[in-house]
C-alpha cells in the first residue's frame, strides 16, 4: 500500500512528482523505494549509448536555491547509484551520487549533462559508506556541489556551469541500476532553503 506524505521535507514544499516511478514507494519517516534494472542517465559520451529512464522524484524551482537532501542506500551491484537530481530536459542535466563498484571500493562523483553530453567526474570512497548527505546550491546557470557525512561539514565537489538558458528547472532525488540489478533507497530528509553560496567581489 503506497501511503503519501512529506513530513521528511523541510523549508518551502511545494508538489514533488515522480517520473519513472518506481513500482512500490513508502512514504512515513521518509521515503523508500527500490530501483528497476537497466535504469540509468547517461548521454553519448564515450560510451556511445543513451538512458533516461531512470527513477526520480523532483519539484519545480525557478529561482536560486538550496537544495539538500539525507539518502541511505544498500547498493551491490556494478554502477548502482543513489542522490542528487538537477534537470532542465534529456540534455541538460546533472547528478551526483555514490556509484558502486566493487565490495572494496565505490566512486563519490557527479555526471553533468550539457547539450547531449555527460561527464563523469568521481574520486575513490569505501564501499563500506552507505548513507551521505548531498547538496545543490543555484546561483543562476553557476552550481555547486556538496557532501557531507554528518550534514554539518561540508565538503566542494565540483562547481559547474549549465550552458542552456532557463528559468524553470527540476530538483530532487535519483536512483538508478544500469545493469540487472535493483537496491533499496531511502531518503531521510530533504531541506529546501535560500541560495547561500553568492560571489562577492
Amino acid at each position: 500500500m503506497k501511503s503519501k506524505g512529506t513530513s521528511f521535507i523541510e523549508g518551502t514544499v511545494s508538489d514533488f512528482k515522480w517520473y519513472n516511478e518506481p513500482s512500490e514507494c513508502l512514504y512515513s519517516d521518509g521515503l523508500v523505494f527500490n530501483t528497476h534494472p537497466y535504469t540509468d542517465f547517461w548521454q553519448k559520451t564515450h560510451y556511445g549509448f543513451q538512458r533516461d529512464n531512470g527513477h526520480y522524484y523532483v519539484t519545480e524551482k525557478t529561482n536560486d536555491f538550496s537544495f539538500a537532501a539525507h539518502v541511505s542506500f544498500s547498493s551491490k551491484k556494478l554502477y548502482d547509484q543513489c542522490g542528487l537530481f538537477l534537470r532542465i530536459d534529456q540534455d541538460n542535466w546533472l547528478k551526483a551520487s555514490i556509484e558502486y563498484e566493487n565490495e572494496q571500493m565505490s566512486r563519490l562523483g557527479s555526471v553533468v549533462t550539457n547539450l547531449g553530453y555527460s561527464d563523469w567526474a568521481t574520486t575513490d570512497i569505501s564501499t563500506e559508506v552507505k548513507t551521505m548527505w548531498y547538496r545543490i546550491n543555484k546561483n543562476c546557470n553557476d552550481i555547486l556541489i556538496e557532501n557531507s557525512y554528518d550534514g554539518v561539514n561540508w565538503k566542494q565537489m565540483r562547481i559547474l556551469h549549465l550552458h542552456k538558458n532557463t528559468k524553470k528547472v527540476w530538483v530532487g532525488i535519483y536512483a538508478c541500476s544500469p545493469l540487472d540489478s535493483s537496491f533499496e533507497c531511502k531518503v531521510k530528509k530533504i531541506i529546501i532553503g535560500e541560495n547561500t553560496w553568492k560571489y562577492e567581489a
